[in-house]
């Protein structure tokens, strides 16, 4: 038995490396190659292995794992701080979800409990695959981000009630007091577990670590997550959701980060099992024999979906090409489903026909969702350009520009209103320069209105919007959002609407700057490279380098789009080392270009000392140190001066070297 498990083991680990390696030099994301490798091995093809009851176990195997380091992400003050895109949008979107499909599989099988089943199957979407490629992206907190994440959220919660009604329907009739009473137990359980998460976990974590012993707080972790998911299967809810509870319980306590750190090397590994343990479970014969239905069960949960996302998201108060974006991004079957299907399969809810057109459906909305993903961006923004919908979009915005800003002049336009354009908008109310902000977080235009800044809801990439705002008469426009599609847009729409208006982008990575000059940014403040940018100042500082030098490379660097950095032409550390011969002053540096004024000219010939104030203290030509050169020295190019004096003595020679005096 054991070698059993050992042999399922190194094979789910070596095919899913092989065909995750060999998918990803096509660019094709892991999770297809981990549910591709579980249909290659599973029973129903290769037969590599063909113990289905030991795949099923695998699979909640998987689930457990996965969810709980899910949980442990999880967080109710994030909740709290989402609770419109969760509470609206999220309850939106599964109702909506439920009763939909309910309505059409009844039409299709005249059973009403059936279904309601059906409604709950196709209501979740995965949690895993979604949170997996908005991190890869950098679009959490992207507007879409955000609200994907809230629904998600909400459609995790409903599990507890989804799985307890499940048996319920099962039956002739829908027993109500039987259900009161079990929902009742499930909230008992649940708000016991949680309060264990204020009380007795905290406490029992505070011991642990005071023993030092990490090999004991990992355990610990561990046997929290299988006791909670043990503790709740005997009260009749899911092994799932118990290990998501234990989760949610470490997450609130003091020690969730160093859980976190030494849980999460996993996560990569029980996301893998789990896909894995997914498509073996799939027939190949069967979805080979009955792919229309298949095909067609693809395209009504993908369409159906993509309806009751997108129009949930709109309900929540996001812009319609934010909401198309959402809607694509949630038409998938989730992994709390296989947990649902399992169960309604045991009640008698589906037949086994019926299951494996659900699994071979569910396989295919998981295979294409990474695409789709991918392709969400570009595909909302062109639906929402077209402008039979632009118009519905807009039906919102009339009602709001009665409170736009009266026509402005000379002012900035702040598109986005995180960290950075709120440390923005401080200097530029300090320095009484006119600016406004358009945001389309409607919580923070509703608190920051409160307080009395110029700060108005909408999407930028909207024309009219950008006209509202005066952009034809404004100075600066200073795009600080997260989701890069959208400034892309944003910069296009932007500069084709004002030739001469000075475009400033924040961007995260280096790669974007390219293209975004090309649409029409005169600045582009990649993220990355200007925390480079800071470390390297800083470190260079403390090996003495002269601050001259330092900025000329900074400036250098931007300048040319910050390639520089790629191939970096600074001078060797040891060209700054203390040495005797070098007292310790004030002294600043300057290194001479290639077509300076100042090459082929002698130091009596420039009256350095006599025009800035400075003395010229040391000049070093190659390995060479010419410490206080003579009046009739010559300079010449790549030259390094080390000079000393006054700091403003300093700033006026960086100035009259550069030519700038």
């Amino acid at each position: 038995m054991e070698t059993d498990i050992l042999r399922s083991l190194v094979i789910i680990l070596g095919v899913s490396a092989l065909i995750v390696f060999a998918l990803s030099r096509l660019k094709i994301p892991a999770l297809v190659g981990f549910l591709l490798a579980g249909i290659l091995i599973g029973p129903h093809g290769l037969g590599l292995l063909k113990d289905t009851h030991a795949v099923e176990l695998m699979a909640e195997i998987g689930v457990v794992l996965l969810l709980f380091t899910i949980g442990i992400e999880f967080s109710l003050t994030r909740l709290l701080r989402m609770k419109k895109a969760v509470v609206a949008g999220g309850g939106a979107q599964v109702f909506l979800t439920i009763g939909l499909s309910a309505l059409i599989s009844y039409a299709a099988t005249g059973s009403l409990n059936r279904s309601i089943f059906f409604g709950f199957l196709i209501a979740l979407s995965s949690t895993a695959i979604v949170m997996k490629m908005l991190t890869e992206k950098g679009d959490i907190d992207s507007p879409h981000g955000r609200m994907m994440v809230g629904i998600l959220i909400f459609q995790d919660l409903c599990v507890v009630p989804l799985m307890l009604l499940t048996p319920s329907l099962a039956g002739a009739t829908i027993d109500l007091p039987d259900i009161g009473l079990k929902m009742g137990k499930a909230a008992f359980i649940i708000m016991s577990v949680l309060l264990s998460a204020r009380w007795l976990v905290p406490r029992l974590l505070h011991h642990i670590v005071r023993t030092r012993s990490r090999e004991l707080f990992i355990s610990t972790i561990i046997l929290l997550c299988l006791g909670i998911a043990y503790f709740t299967s005997k009260f009749g809810l899911s092994l799932a959701l118990g290990a998501f509870l234990a989760g949610l319980v470490i997450s609130e306590s003091e020690y969730a980060h160093q859980a976190t750190a030494d849980i999460l090397p996993f996560k990569e590994s029980f996301m893998g099992l789990f896909f894995v343990s997914a498509g073996m479970l799939l027939n190949i014969g069967f979805a080979a024999g009955n792919y229309p239905k298949i095909a067609a069960a693809v395209l009504l949960i993908f369409l159906l979906k993509l309806l009751t996302g997108t129009a949930a998201s709109l309900l929540a108060g996001s812009p319609f090409r934010t909401s198309l974006q959402a809607g694509l991004g949630l038409a998938q079957i989730g992994e709390f489903s296989f947990v649902l299907a399992i169960a309604g399969r045991a009640a008698g809810l589906i037949t086994e026909d019926m299951h494996q057109v659900f699994l071979a459906s569910s396989v295919v909305t998981m295979i294409l969702t990474p695409f789709v993903l991918n392709a969400a961006p570009s595909l909302s923004g062109w639906v929402a350009s077209r402008h039979l919908l632009k118009r519905v979009a807009q039906m919102k915005k009339v009602s709001e520009r009665a409170g736009h800003p009266a026509r402005r002049q000379d002012h900035v336009i702040i598109i986005g209103f995180g960290l950075n354009g709120m440390n923005l908008a401080r200097v530029l109310a300090e320095a009484e320069i006119p600016y406004v902000i358009l945001e389309m977080n409607a919580d923070t235009v509703q608190k920051m209105k409160k307080k009395g800044e110029p700060i108005y809801y909408g999407d930028a990439s909207s024309v009219e919007l950008l006209h509202n705002l005066s952009i034809s008469r404004a100075r600066l426009l200073v795009v600080a959002i997260s989701d890069p599609v959208s400034t892309r847009r944003i910069v296009s729409i932007a500069r084709h609407e004002s030739p001469d208006i000075f475009i400033v982008v924040r961007t995260r990575y280096l790669v974007e700057v390219e293209d975004l000059r090309a649409l029409g940014a005169n600045e582009v403040i990649p993220e990355e490279f200007e925390t480079s940018i800071e470390i390297f100042s800083r470190v260079l500082h403390q090996y003495n380098f002269p601050g001259g030098i330092i900025l000329d490379m900074v400036e250098k660097i931007r300048h040319n789009s910050y390639t520089a950095l790629r191939n970096p032409d600074l001078p060797k550390r040891h060209l700054f080392e203390k040495c005797e011969w070098l007292p310790e002053i004030e002294m600043d540096g300057y290194k001479v270009p290639p077509d300076s004024f100042l090459a082929g000219k002698s130091i009596a010939d420039l009256q350095i000392r006599k025009i800035t104030g400075v003395t010229v203290i040391a000049v070093r030509r190659g390995a060479e140190v010419m410490p206080n050169p003579a009046p009739d020295f010559r300079l010449s190019k790549d030259d390094i001066l080390l000079f000393t004096g006054g700091q403003e003595a300093m700033k006026t020679a960086l100035q009259y070297f550069k030519g700038k005096t």
